[in-house]
């Protein structure tokens, strides 16, 4: 009987696969790297380890002329020397993919140049036969490092977002229960979404890509139900009920 060859039992080595990934956006209106370094530590200083290593995506799109590889290199060192990694390049921008190909780094076609200068997650319209959909339930706590992701739709969560964990919805997210993760609503731009949840110790709410990073809840909202909206660029919070 003739033996198989070694190479048809062997396992792979590898898997390809696609899955979601969540990317902080950085649009920049200048290629200095001392104005971005001094802006980005600025704003990330009330929550450095949430950052720290943390893979960004540049928006070229708001500069007035095409940045050429020297200055995006000094802008990518500037970013990094921040403490985080830029990964890829947007669409939408003049030169961008002469500049991936310079840089040896990806153009991420699923991001798109917006009004708004804020981080962006999956920015897209909603295909309309998926609008209205039935929000997706899940009655499991969610653990950390776990995502749940409700496209084109509200997500309700009957039990605990655990610290590390992160819920996201192109819709309104409704938490039933503590959140200890992260929460993000209107995923694809929907400025109307909201978060909602009935215990709150959040570590970030996000809402169309606006965002912000708790690293101390501010006493009137510990613990207690608590609603996110948008207003304009600005992210509010209140208690439920009050």
């Amino acid at each position: 009987m003739m033996n198989k060859p070694a190479d048809a039992t062997r396992e792979s080595a590898i898997d390809i696969r696609f899955g979601q990934v969540g990317l902080v956006q950085v649009r920049i209106r200048t290629t200095d790297p001392g104005v971005i370094l001094d802006e980005l530590t600025g704003r990330i200083a009330t929550a450095p380890r949430f950052f720290e290593r943390t893979a960004v995506c540049l928006d070229l799109s708001a500069l007035e002329t095409s940045p050429d590889v020297a200055q995006v290199r000094g802008v990518i060192d500037a970013v990094r020397r921040a403490g985080m990694l830029s990964i890829g390049l947007t669409t939408g921008s003049l030169g961008v993919e002469a500049l991936s190909s310079a840089l040896q780094i990806p153009v991420l076609s699923h991001f798109r140049a917006q009004n708004q200068v804020v981080p962006v997650v999956q920015a897209a319209s909603p295909p309309p036969e998926t609008a209205g959909a039935p929000a997706l339930m899940h009655q499991q706590t969610v653990r950390s490092g776990q995502r749940v992701y409700a496209r084109n739709r509200d997500l309700v969560v009957t039990a605990t977002v655990g610290a590390g964990a992160e819920v996201m919805a192109d819709g309104c997210v409704h938490i039933y229960g503590a959140l200890r993760g992260r929460a993000m609503a209107g995923a694809r731009d929907d400025v109307t979404a909201r978060v909602f949840c009935q215990e709150f110790h959040a570590e970030l709410v996000s809402i169309a890509g606006v965002f912000r990073v708790f690293e101390t809840i501010p006493p009137d909202l510990a613990g207690k139900p608590v609603q996110a909206w948008l207003d304009g660029d600005d992210l509010h919070f209140g208690r439920i009920g009050s």
